[in-house]
C-alpha cells in the first residue's frame, strides 16, 4: 500500500494541512517545521503526486526535452547540461528520444501534454507533426521551425557556413566540397549550404554539394564518403557537423590522402567530446553553454507569462576553431 500525505503528518506530527503546504511552498511556516516534514517524507519515501499538484494549479516542476538522439555528441551535451541548468532552478526533466521517427516524436509530445509538464524544449527534425499547432503548453524549438508563436533559438548558421568555406578558400582550396543533410525540414540550419553557396558565388567556384538523409547510418555514409573522394576531384571540404567530418578524414587517410595538404575539412559543432577527443579537428564552435541558459530562459518567461512578448528567432554567433585538418 503507497505512502500516503497522511503518513507523513503522521510521522512528523503536523496537520495533512501542514505538509501541503511544506509540498507546496505555500504560507509562512518556521524551518524547524519544514526540516521535520521533509525529513519524514524522505524516511517514508513519499513521493509528492505532480499530476495532483498540476490539478490544484500548481507546476509540476516537469520539462519535456525532445531531441533527435542523445547518442549524437551536440544533442547528448546539450541535453546534459540542459538537465543540470534545469535542476538548478526546480524542475525535472523527462527526456524523449525521437530517433529522427516522426510517429515516435508525435506519441511523446503527446505523452508530455498528458502528464501537464509545465514546458517543453524541443529540437527534432521530424516533418509534419501539426500537434505542435495545437498543444496548449510553453514550447521553445531548438534550430527548427515547429509552428506559429513558437520561438527558435538557433546559431547564426549562414554565417557559420561563410567562416568555413572562407577559410578553405584562403588556405588554398578551389574545389571545395559540402557535406550536408537533404535540407528537407525548416530548420535554420540550412543556412549553413547557403552560407558555403554564398562564398562560392562570391569567388566564382562551382558548387560541389552531397546530401545524406538524416536516418543513413555512419557505416552507409562512410561508404558513401569514400566514393565521392575517390571519383571527384576534391581539395576541401566543409561538413555541416563533426561526426561527418571525422568521417571524411578517416576515408581521405585510407585512400592515402594527407590532411591537409591533400584536402582540407572542416566540421561544424565543436562539442567538449570533438576537443578532447579529436582536438586536431578544424570546426565552426557552437556556443553550447549559451544555447542552454537562453533556452530555458525564455521556457521559464513563457511559463510564468503564456502571453510575453518573445522574438520569432533568437541567432547566437558563432566562431571558428583553427585546428590541424585544414
Amino acid at each position: 500500500m503507497g505512502i500516503k500525505l497522511t503518513d507523513v503528518a503522521k510521522k512528523a506530527g503536523v496537520s495533512a494541512t501542514t505538509v501541503s503546504r511544506v509540498i507546496n511552498n505555500y504560507g509562512y511556516l518556521s524551518q524547524k517545521t519544514i526540516d521535520k516534514v521533509h525529513q519524514a517524507m524522505e524516511e517514508l519515501n513519499y513521493q509528492p503526486n505532480s499530476m495532483a499538484r498540476s490539478l490544484q494549479g500548481k507546476g509540476t516542476q516537469l520539462i519535456g526535452l525532445i531531441f533527435p538522439t542523445v547518442s549524437h555528441p551536440f544533442f547528448g551535451e546539450l541535453a546534459s547540461k540542459m538537465e543540470a541548468k534545469l535542476f538548478e532552478k526546480g524542475y525535472k526533466t523527462i527526456l524523449c528520444d525521437s530517433a529522427n521517427d516522426k510517429e515516435k516524436e508525435r506519441d511523446y509530445l503527446r505523452m508530455l501534454a498528458a502528464n501537464k509538464v509545465d514546458g517543453i524544449i524541443a529540437g527534432a527534425h521530424n516533418l509534419g507533426i501539426p500537434e505542435y499547432e495545437n498543444v496548449e503548453l510553453p514550447i521553445i524549438s531548438f534550430d527548427r521551425y515547429l509552428a506559429e508563436g513558437i520561438p527558435i533559438v538557433s546559431s547564426d548558421s549562414y554565417q557559420g557556413g561563410r567562416l568555413a568555406t572562407e577559410h578553405l578558400y584562403q588556405r588554398g582550396g578551389r574545389k571545395i566540397a559540402i557535406i550536408t543533410g537533404t535540407n528537407e525540414s525548416d530548420s535554420p540550419t540550412n543556412q549553413r549550404l547557403e552560407g558555403y553557396l554564398s562564398i562560392l558565388k562570391e569567388h566564382q567556384l562551382e558548387p560541389m554539394v552531397y546530401q545524406f538523409p538524416l536516418d543513413h547510418s555512419p557505416f552507409l555514409k562512410a561508404t558513401e564518403i569514400r566514393q565521392i573522394l575517390s571519383k571527384n576531384e576534391i581539395d576541401s571540404v566543409f561538413c555541416t557537423d563533426d561526426l561527418t567530418a571525422i568521417l571524411v578524414i578517416n576515408k581521405a587517410q585510407e585512400l592515402g590522402l594527407k590532411i591537409p595538404e591533400d584536402l582540407k575539412v572542416i566540421g561544424y559543432d565543436g562539442t567538449e567530446f570533438v576537443q578532447n577527443y579529436f582536438p586536431q579537428l578544424s570546426t565552426v564552435l557552437q556556443p553550447i553553454d549559451q544555447f542552454v541558459d537562453l533556452l530555458i530562459d525564455l521556457l521559464i518567461k513563457r511559463i510564468n507569462n503564456a502571453d510575453v512578448d518573445l522574438d520569432n528567432l533568437y541567432q547566437l554567433p558563432v566562431k571558428f576553431m583553427q585546428g590541424q585538418t585544414s
